[in-house]
């Protein structure tokens, strides 16, 4: 009886002190791992008593989540952080993105997205300004509904984030199945200050998946260079933790956004380039010429997309039976460039050419788009060779002329 009385009189003393405004926004800057400047924000809750004492939110938003209390609270941070945004936009100020954390029970609230709308909106601010951030942990027991609810939000403008990625609860299904905009990995797994094998393994899988997935990476608690430094290596876009710097009041975070928005640089992203991370910036580049690039192997015939952004038509499988591909590309040519596309790519002949000793094979066809209209494209078979198999493998360059 006693815990439920102390429950009971710590929610009243919370729902009194937001009608106080004794709950404070506190601001966590995010940096950008490479520019070390200030790219985000997120809104942290602290209770601020009269006699100035701070009690964390630790000691209450455990029970607050018990008696859904916690959706209060939620609306209570989204509109103190409008009205901070809105403060620095009548100002002039530089402002950035900040993080809202909505609990998992919102997602039972049947007006949730129009009230999150109103809100901001009411403020006069750019929806994309306002990052809405869910625990990991909401997806285990409704992964759909929470999947259909954050499609609803990011269809209002708004960008969703996933917190507390790697806390322990981890599933790479439902990164797969949903549609967010950010991963932030969750400190646990920084706790070997990245000098373990096996953790730097961990964090370079997860980065590159992230990055595959075109999810902005966010690694949390970065307390130490040495962390820096390795995240840096996994092209981890942005950085938040007691390194860059802690949680601040309101009028700190202002007078940070007054200053400016760099930090002392500690070390040139080049110098501390890892193969990796190298290599997805060597991708980024190829992507620049070549928005589909393809994968093949045709003693197995087999492929899979590893690009497909900007092209003239959208609508082709990600990955299958080669001859399938193939089939689909002649059927998008032009009549008279059809043949010419088939027999082009077919196995027999990219095979004799392999075996002739061709570095690649290359055609200029005329597709059509999904707008109807044909368009001249490039496509070029570039043969390489995996010491580990005996396969005849290709990479498909592909890019429009027109």
């Amino acid at each position: 009886m006693g815990e439920e009385t102390s429950r009971e009189e710590l929610l009243s003393e919370v729902r009194e002190a937001l009608k106080n405004h004794e709950l404070k926004v506190y601001y966590q800057p995010q940096y950008d791992s490479v520019t070390s400047r200030l790219a985000g924000a997120e809104a942290l809750v602290r209770w601020i008593k009269p006699d100035g004492s701070v009690i964390m939110p630790g000691s209450f938003i455990p029970q607050l989540e018990d008696d859904r209390a916690i959706l209060e609270l939620d609306w209570y941070m989204l509109r103190e952080v409008c009205i901070f945004l809105a403060k620095q936009k009548k100002e002039n100020m530089y402002s950035v993105t900040v993080a809202v954390n909505f609990s998992r029970m919102h997602v039972h609230e049947e007006n949730f997205v129009e009230q999150l709308c109103a809100i901001v909106d009411g403020y006069d601010m750019p929806r994309k300004m306002v990052e809405v951030e869910i625990t990991e942990s909401a997806f285990v027991d409704q992964s759909e509904m929470i999947a259909d609810w954050i499609g609803k939000i990011r269809a209002e403008g708004f960008r969703v984030a996933i917190d507390d990625f790697g806390s322990g609860l981890s599933s790479l299904s439902f990164v797969k199945d949903i549609s967010a905009d950010v991963l932030k990995i969750d400190k646990s797994l920084l706790s070997r200050n990245c000098e373990d094998e096996k953790e730097r393994i961990v964090l370079e899988s997860i980065f590159n998946f992230a990055h595959r997935l075109k999810l902005t990476t966010v690694a949390e608690g970065v307390e130490t260079r040495e962390q820096l430094g390795f995240l840096r290596t996994c092209s981890c876009k942005v950085i938040q933790g007691f390194l860059f710097a802690k949680p601040m009041p309101e009028a700190e975070f202002m007078q940070l956004c007054q200053k400016g928005y760099d930090v002392d640089d500690m070390e040139d992203i080049l110098l501390v380039q890892a193969p990796s991370s190298a290599t997805q910036l060597l991708l980024e580049a190829v992507f620049t010429r070549y928005p589909l690039v393809i994968f093949a192997n045709l003693t197995r015939n087999s492929f899979y997309m590893m690009a497909y952004e900007n092209f003239t038509a959208q609508s082709c499988p990600s990955t299958g039976v080669f001859e399938e591909l193939i089939a689909h590309g002649t059927s998008t040519m032009h009549p008279e460039d059809q043949d010419l596309f088939r027999n082009t790519f077919s196995i027999s002949n990219l095979l004799s050419a392999y075996e002739r000793g061709d570095k690649f094979v290359s055609v200029v066809t005329r597709q059509i788009g999904d707008d109807g209209i044909y368009r001249r494209v490039e496509t070029t078979d570039y043969f390489v060779k995996n010491p580990s198999v005996e396969d005849v493998l290709v990479i498909a360059l592909c890019h429009n002329l027109d």
